[in-house]
C-alpha cells in the first residue's frame, strides 16, 4: 500500500509529445523518449540481422543484442512514467487529465511511434492504480473538451486555433498564450466533469 497524497489540491495535466507532460503548478516533465535515441542503433543491428547467415555465433550475437536493446527501452519509457505518476499521486488529491484518443493517434503515423514511445496507455494505467492506493481522485476530462483551444484567462474557444499555433492572442479578451500546453494544464485545472 502507498502512502497517502500530500494534499496539494487539484492539478491539470496536458500530456504531449515534445514534454511528456506538462503540469498546471508550472512544473514540466520532459518526454525522454528513448526509442529515438535508440532507433538508429536499433536499425543498423536488424540490418546486419537480415545479412547475417542463418544459425552463426554472430546472428546469435545480434539477435541478444537487440533484446537487450528493446529491454533497455523499455525500462527507461517505464522509469520516465514511474517518476510522473509518483509526483502526481504523492502530492495532489484531484488529477485532471484528458482523456486521449490514444487509438486513434496510433493510426497516425507521423505520431504514431511518438506516442508509443511516450506511452500514454501505461501512463494512465500506473496513474489509476497509484491514485487508488494514495486515496487521490483521477478525473478524466471529456474527449472533446478543448484544453487547448480554450483561453486560459476568460474561457473564451478559438476554434481558428491549429496544432502548429504554439502561442496565440485571444480575439475576445486580448490575453497573450505564450505556452499552448501550460494553458491546457489551466484548462484541465478548472475541469469539472459537468462543465457550465
Amino acid at each position: 500500500h502507498l502512502k497517502p497524497a500530500k494534499n496539494q489540491g487539484t492539478v491539470g495535466v496536458d500530456l504531449g509529445v515534445k514534454s511528456l507532460a506538462v503540469l498546471s503548478n508550472h512544473k514540466r516533465f520532459e518526454a525522454l523518449q528513448p526509442l529515438k535515441k535508440s532507433l538508429s542503433k536499433l536499425r543498423r543491428l536488424q540490418r546486419k540481422l537480415a545479412r547475417s547467415q542463418k544459425g552463426s555465433k554472430n546472428r546469435i550475437k545480434l539477435v541478444l543484442e537487440i533484446g537487450e536493446l528493446h529491454r533497455k527501452i523499455f525500462n527507461y519509457r517505464q522509469n520516465a512514467l514511474h517518476q510522473l505518476t509518483n509526483y502526481l499521486t504523492t502530492h495532489f488529491s484531484r488529477i485532471v487529465i484528458e482523456d486521449l484518443n490514444v487509438s486513434g493517434m496510433l493510426k497516425n503515423g507521423k505520431l504514431a511511434r511518438c506516442i508509443a514511445d511516450v506511452g500514454f496507455y501505461e501512463f494512465r494505467r500506473q496513474l489509476e492504480y497509484k491514485a487508488e492506493q494514495r486515496g487521490c481522485e483521477v478525473i478524466i476530462a471529456d474527449r472533446f473538451y478543448a484544453s487547448s483551444k480554450t483561453c486560459g484567462y476568460c474561457g473564451q474557444k478559438n476554434d481558428e486555433l491549429r496544432l502548429s499555433d504554439r502561442r496565440w492572442k485571444c480575439a475576445h479578451c486580448g490575453a497573450e498564450i505564450k505556452d499552448r500546453d501550460f494553458n491546457a494544464a489551466i484548462n484541465l485545472r478548472r475541469y469539472t466533469e459537468r462543465p457550465g
